[in-house]
């Protein structure tokens, strides 16, 4: 039984095309459902809609439903559209009638909708927490490897000494940066749609201040007709938050598999953390961080994907809007697993010491050549030239004995600096929690 059926059959092949993997993806969404509901039974009963038992019943039902997902073994079988007729379902065969009030005063695009925001609430802080221990690590990396200079590059070319500290640092500070866009759309998610109905309201007296402090959001999205607009509008603030991330994570992974190459060195895997070659038995592969580089690449499609699925679209719900679940939902999985690899490798990584002493890196060093002729008085367009022909004849010798003392240089990290920079992200995100 639908919970939109009127006693009119509708086509086998019709229903599978618009059902799709709907019950698949409600998976996701089965939690989020239940706390919605749990609210709505008992905003119903507070404003007289249900007796205080049949909220009690409800209460229960949805307890138990809410133990079969924690445990895994709540399904969603072919019988049923989606989650939302599965639970309404099982609410009605225990208790009858009062199953049949849980809908009283709501849509199935309210309903469906505050599963969504819920979830997508849910996940930018489960996501957040993610990034902000990579921060963390990649911190911990920085101080640990601080002295170890290695060849900083542009053009593909070795150009002045950085270290390892330098570059786990950036990353750090660049995360940190796109921390800002997960705040974004944990501010869109935190909307309460509920008790907008179809996009219109209710002529019932509902409280829906109520149901937003029962599900903890932080907001209500008061305007009915500006609710219903939030779908597509939060899965693409969530789709642009993952996309920026997966931006600085690729780029992350492609210096890693250029630093484990043979010709670089800079880094090592463990053995255990590379594949091998069916045919070369030499060979130590870096693909966790070519899958890593890869993936993240495609993730930075998601928000176009989503904008052309839903940018000529009125206001008003339209069914066009279920296809955010395929486009979205497994990617977010996706993007989870990534950031759980790279807490797991990273860690793991082994820095190569004394790179610069390699006679190839001899000339990242002739900007300190040109310093030092500097600091004895000669100007610095004359001292560009001397180092340049001594570069040129052969008679070049690096000045490796060299010291920076400016704010995030290669001397001066400035880890203490972006550790504030932490604790102040973290004081004032809602998206991380207290």
């Amino acid at each position: 039984m639908k919970i939109w059926e009127k006693g009119i059959a509708v086509d086998e092949k019709i229903e599978q095309f618009t059902v799709g993997k709907d019950r698949e993806l409600d998976l996701y969404l089965a939690k989020f459902d239940v706390l919605a509901s749990k609210a709505q039974a008992k905003m119903l009963a507070q404003v007289g809609l249900l007796s205080e038992e049949e909220n009690q019943q409800l209460q229960k039902g949805l307890g138990e439903l809410e133990a079969q997902i924690a445990d895994g073994s709540f399904t969603i079988e072919d019988s049923f559209e989606d989650v939302h007729s599965k639970i309404e379902y099982y609410l009605t065969e225990k208790f009858g009638d009062a199953g049949k009030k849980i809908h009283t005063a709501r849509s199935r695009n309210d309903q469906v909708l505050t599963a969504i925001q819920l979830f997508l609430k849910d996940y930018t802080e489960q996501t957040a927490a993610q990034i902000m221990a990579l921060v963390e690590v990649l911190l911990q990396k920085a101080e640990a490897h601080k002295a170890d200079l290695m060849p900083g590059y542009t053009h593909f070319q070795a150009a002045m000494p950085s270290s390892f500290g330098l570059w786990f640092s950036a990353y750090a500070e660049h995360l940190l940066l796109d921390i800002a866009l997960f705040e974004a759309a944990h501010t869109v998610a935190d909307q309460n749609p509920l008790g907008s109905g179809a996009g219109f309201g209710s002529s019932f007296p509902i409280d829906r201040k109520l149901t937003t402090q029962e599900m903890h959001f932080g907001n209500l999205a008061v305007s009915s007709v500006g609710a219903q607009m939030l779908r597509g509008k939060t899965e693409k603030t969530v789709a642009f938050a993952i996309a920026g991330i997966a931006g600085t994570l690729s780029k992350l992974a492609y210096d890693l598999v250029l630093y484990n190459s043979q010709d670089l060195a800079f880094v090592e895997l463990p053995a255990a953390f590379t594949t091998g070659s069916s045919i070369m038995p030499h060979k130590k592969n870096p693909d966790v961080f070519e899958l890593i580089r890869g993936r993240c690449n495609t993730l930075q499609a998601l928000p176009n994907t989503i904008i052309l699925a839903t940018n000529n679209l009125p206001s008003g719900y339209h069914r066009d809007f279920q296809l955010l679940k395929e486009i979205l939902f497994e990617p977010m999985m996706q993007f989870r697993d990534i950031l759980d690899m790279l807490l797991f490798a990273l860690p793991e990584l082994k820095i190569k010491p004394n790179l610069v002493e390699q006679d190839k890196y001899d000339g990242i060093f002739s900007v300190e050549n040109i310093n030092q002729l500097i600091q004895s008085g000669t100007p610095f367009r004359e001292a560009y030239q001397q180092v340049g022909r001594a570069v040129n004849d052969g008679s070049y010798v690096p000045h490796k004995d060299f010291h920076t003392t400016h704010l995030g240089s290669v001397h001066n990290l400035g880890l203490e600096e972006i550790q504030a920079k932490v604790a102040k992200v973290r004081e004032g995100s809602k998206v991380l929690g207290k």
